[in-house]
């Protein structure tokens, strides 16, 4: 397998996973009561049971590639053996089980959503957020040892969670802003009281990203900064450190003056501007999103040690 093959296939796990635990996340916070039924505002059902059921077929192949790429083999059947191997006797394969039980899990809660749509998106938040945890063991930190290497899952599973909490988050936003939706007044309002609920969540996922992105860093690179810029690893760095900011820029743009813009203009009846203004403000800040996982998923196959040796 190509190295570009295995970088697109882990920016595609980690973006499915992300949205798995974000927009069942967000449904449970912003959401109340039949809001949480699926088709009322959100297709729960159809979302979150396909990016479970992707996120199966996607863990399948991550761990066939893994596999081929340690071992060396592509033929199958020379293959199945170190598959079997790494699932039942590493840690990496370990989590990889705990994965796909709690999508499966995710994806049988969704069948209880029309009776209990509150539950069915508690269970399908929880086992989204081991679900997108899971991937830690396959990020740097999986290379520690002792208390260092608790601390780092730590960094790195919290780090995941709250990326996909604001992922999920935007998507929703640009879901709910869609141009057949600013019709009427109703849905607008709902999308303005959903962001206006989004302000405190939004607030703790900068602060916990921010700080676990940094503790990151120090474990992956440690408290060097020169040598690491000349090298692919701290371009690519540096470039998601920029649109980090200014996702950051955008965020804050919607929090202190499209938010508030669009509650007035709900008032005075006029509310269209705003709401698409708002809606062009998400779309940027989630192409931002996407341009970072996309950059996450590279950075996880290079080993910074490695490139600035070469220098």
């Amino acid at each position: 397998m190509s190295e570009s093959f295995s970088v697109a296939l882990r920016f595609v796990l980690y973006l499915d996973l992300m949205l798995l635990f974000g927009i069942a996340a967000f449904g449970l916070y912003s959401l109340n009561g039949r809001e949480r039924l699926s088709g009322v505002v959100l297709p729960f059902r159809s979302m979150l049971a396909g990016t479970a059921m992707l996120g199966v077929l996607l863990s399948v192949a991550s761990m066939v590639v893994m596999a081929s790429a340690m071992s060396g083999e592509t033929d199958f059947t020379q293959l199945r053996p170190h598959i079997e191997m790494m699932v039942l006797e590493t840690d990496v394969g370990l989590a990889w089980v705990a994965r796909i039980v709690a999508l499966a899990a995710c994806g049988l809660a969704m069948a209880l959503n029309t009776r209990a749509p509150d539950l069915s998106l508690l269970i399908a938040s929880i086992a989204g957020g081991i679900a997108l945890a899971s991937l830690a063991w396959s990020g740097h930190g999986a290379m520690d040892e002792g208390s260092r290497r608790i601390w780092h899952f730590t960094s790195d599973i919290l780090h995941l969670l709250a990326a996909g909490a604001w992922l999920g988050a935007l998507v929703v936003f640009a879901m709910m802003a869609k141009i057949n939706a600013l019709q009427s007044q109703e849905p607008v309002r709902l999308l303005a009281r959903a962001v206006a609920r989004f302000e405190t969540v939004g607030a703790v996922i900068v602060v916990v990203i921010s700080v676990t992105g940094v503790v990151n860093y120090l474990f992956i690179v440690g408290p060097k900064l020169d040598d690491v810029l000349l090298s692919t690893y701290g371009i690519l760095l540096f470039i998601k450190v920029a649109l980090f900011a200014g996702m950051l820029v955008l965020a804050a743009l919607n929090r202190f003056h499209l938010g508030p813009f669009l509650e007035q203009s709900l008032r005075d009846g006029q509310y269209r501007v705003a709401a698409k203004a708002l809606r062009r403000s998400v779309i940027l800040e989630l192409a931002a999103a996407v341009l970072i996982l996309g950059l996450v998923a590279w950075l996880g196959t290079l080993s910074p040690e490695v490139e600035t040796s070469n220098l």
